[in-house]
């Protein structure tokens, strides 16, 4: 409709200036002795429209033509940045690829391009250190950190990566606390930081970390059992021989944490190594009440003095629902011949021998025999205890 309205207008105005002109009798005189012309002044205003027409193209060509050399520059120079940005792309992209060479070159491309020159001396370096260039990696690094105000704590997390796959811990260490003092928090340097802890044995700070991630939900509960799992036992050997240390730092454990059945695997003998046999037991009982682990359950009959009589009654405890638990049954025969109850120690190592044969209950069986006179029993289970042995 705007089209076919400026059409009209465009068509009413011609018609009206034809109409004018030629009604138009006015003529314009030029004296110029000894001549005098006479013009139209319709014919007047054409060649005046006509000379402005044919002025002003000529003036925008030949400002056209002197501003030719700056336009020429100036795309020039967008056809740079084009193929500088470009380099920097194809040289992330390599990275992820794992063209490592490939990666190197557009990098080098890149910053001598000028594009973001800090990053892309970080990819050159990461490149090198992908292929082991050693020397051209701290050359590259050197030139990151000419440009620290746009890279500075991506070059941290660079050298400290690079650090720890060097096995460097202290580097990586240092590089870290630098980066925290800069108030950085970064998922991938807490992460980075429990890796150098862990390496270095500082297994406090190990806890300290593993439990950070874990309630930024960076760490699945599965994956952060393992490592406080490690750094408790650690801990705990550190202060081997040490009973009254050792005893503090169990129950300074939080609860959820000592239920975790490897870790009372590997905290239980310690413990009753210590002579805290009863505190090794109800660190075992707690862990199975709330999970069961059949390992756990035959550590359980392992555990020599204290109060074995409620030992066993937990033991009998679990077996209502774990009939058929060859494990348990062991440990309960255990348990019966540390208290001398040599019928019902040997019906449960029968028990668990009609489950699962096993050369730790024919050992047990034969050991139970020496004790009580009956060479026959001993016997026929050490034979049978070397047989699978053999196998």
């Amino acid at each position: 409709m705007r089209i076919l309205l400026w059409l009209l207008g465009i068509f009413a105005f011609a018609v009206g200036l034809a109409i004018a002109a030629r009604y138009n009798e006015a003529y314009a005189l030029f004296v110029w002795a000894p001549w005098r012309v006479h013009v139209s002044l319709n014919l007047l205003a054409i060649v005046f429209v006509a000379l402005f027409v044919v002025l002003y193209v000529a003036t925008r060509i030949v400002a056209r033509a002197l501003a030719l050399p700056a336009a020429v520059a100036a795309f020039r120079e967008r056809q740079k940045a084009e193929r500088a940005a470009q380099a920097l792309k194809d040289a992330q992209r390599f990275m992820l690829e794992g063209r490592y060479g490939r990666a190197f070159a557009q990098a080098i491309a890149a910053h001598d391009a000028g594009a973001s020159p800090g990053l892309a001396a970080l990819l050159a370096a990461r490149a090198a250190h992908a292929m082991r260039e050693l020397k051209r990696c701290d050359e590259w690094l050197a030139k990151a950190a000419l440009h620290d105000n746009e890279v500075r704590a991506a070059r941290l997390m660079t050298e400290a990566e690079f650090a720890v796959a060097d096995r460097e811990y202290d580097i990586a260490a240092e590089r870290l606390d630098t980066l925290r003092s800069g108030g950085a928090r970064q998922i991938a340097a807490l992460r980075l930081s429990l890796q150098v802890a862990a390496a270095r044995g500082d297994w406090v700070e190990v806890l300290r970390l593993a439990r950070q991630l874990a309630s930024h939900r960076a760490l699945t509960s599965d994956q952060a059992a393992p490592l406080l799992r490690r750094a408790h036992l650690e801990s705990l050997r550190e202060r081997e021989g040490d009973a009254d240390a050792l005893t503090r730092y169990w129950k300074a454990i939080p609860k959820a944490e000592r239920e975790d059945g490897g870790l009372v695997r590997g905290a239980a003998p310690l413990l009753a190594a210590a002579g805290e046999a009863d505190l090794a037991a109800e660190a075992i009982t707690t862990a199975l009440d709330a999970q069961w682990d059949s390992q756990l359950a035959e550590r359980f009959g392992r555990i020599e003095g204290g109060a074995v009589v409620e030992r066993i009654a937990n033991a009998e405890r679990w077996l209502r629902s774990q009939r058929s638990d060859e494990s348990l049954l062991l440990t309960l025969g255990r348990l019966c011949i540390q208290q001398q109850l040599w019928g019902k120690a040997q019906s449960y190592i029968e028990a668990s021998l009609s489950i699962a044969p096993s050369r730790a209950a024919h050992l047990e069986l034969a050991r139970l025999g020496e004790r009580i006179g009956r060479e026959d029993l001993a016997l026929r289970h050490f034979r049978l205890a070397a047989e699978i042995g053999e196998t």
